[in-house]
């Protein structure tokens, strides 16, 4: 995994789990100022998520959260076979 990578570099990259299965892409992405990291990659730009009555079901369905990311090069490969775990 890169040491060192812009936010921008994230859009658009695929997501894969360990297993081969395809996730999604990443379309937004949601950062822990307080951590100062990536929290979760989302499948859907945040503005539909906002817009949705079912807002958290919404989440947990289009997001990845970033601690199951094992390697981002071309592609980010997950652990587990889901969205959110």
């Amino acid at each position: 995994m890169a040491d060192t990578m812009l936010l921008s570099e994230f859009y658009g990259l695929e997501i894969i789990s360990n297993t081969g299965r395809k996730i999604g892409l990443v379309e937004d992405i949601i950062v822990d100022f307080e951590e100062g990291k990536i929290a979760s990659m989302l499948l859907v730009k945040s503005e539909e998520l906002m817009r949705s009555e079912h807002t958290s079901a919404s989440f947990l369905k289009n997001s990845v959260r970033y601690d199951r990311v094992r390697n981002v090069d071309q592609t980010i490969i997950v652990s587990g076979d889901s969205t959110v775990k």
